[in-house]
């Protein structure tokens, strides 16, 4: 049987939200980002 080392609970980790320059920079590569494929393989393509 596991020997239990911690008899406290854990303490839940607070809560992260990422900032809104994160979120648009994610958007707008999405955005950018074209995926073509082909029958010799696939291609990624940043319209930028």
């Amino acid at each position: 049987m596991a020997k239990l080392y911690s008899k406290k609970k854990l303490a839940e980790a607070p809560k992260v939200l990422p900032k809104q320059d994160t979120i648009d920079f994610i958007l707008n590569y999405s955005k950018a980002l074209k995926i073509v494929k082909t029958s010799n393989g696939t291609y990624e393509n940043m319209s930028n």
